[in-house]
């Protein structure tokens, strides 16, 4: 069971960083025509529901049940932290893909029919960027806690020399 985890834990991961990737190459040459714009936001969008918010949950799920199942996982502070930040890459990833490029294909196929201004979705372009880039850095964080495996131990309170040998008053 533990190996099963692993490996759908490993290609979860590999499904959502290439996701992120595809989402970013998608959005370097944003089309400045309306229509091309919105079948770019269909695609990125279509990505995000059938590779990005898949592979997310079953990265989380699976993690989480391998910490469950191998019980010296719950002793080790790295597994936590990748779960904290699994945790927060739900939340982002739920942001920013799964209701943002939902917005952006919705708002750019209104645009494309003339019922939106041109400009609606400006702001929006930056604001993907900068979510992208900290989900992305997130998702390399916690492979690169998966594979080395710190053990980040709290140091114990050091005892001055001089009083080391000294009885207890």
């Amino acid at each position: 069971m533990r190996k099963t985890l692993k490996i759908l834990h490993t290609l979860a991961t590999c499904g959502l960083i290439g996701g992120m990737a595809v989402y970013g190459i998608l959005l370097l040459d944003v089309p400045r025509d309306a229509a091309a714009h919105a079948d770019l936001r269909a695609h990125i969008a279509a990505i995000s529901n059938w590779v990005l918010l898949p592979s997310l949950g079953i990265a989380l799920v699976s993690g989480l049940v391998a910490m469950a199942v191998h019980r010296p996982f719950l002793e080790k502070r790295w597994a936590w932290l990748k779960a904290a930040l699994g945790i927060l890459m739900f939340k982002g990833v739920l942001t920013l893909i799964g209701a943002k490029a939902g917005y952006a294909a919705r708002v750019a196929g209104e645009v494309a029919r003339g019922e939106a201004p041109a400009d609606a979705l400006d702001g929006l372009l930056t604001y993907e960027w900068w979510t992208l880039g900290i989900m992305m850095a997130l998702s390399v964080l916690n492979v690169v806690l998966g594979v080395w495996r710190p053990r980040l131990k709290a140091t114990p309170a050091r005892i001055p020399a001089a009083r080391a040998g000294a009885p207890a008053e």
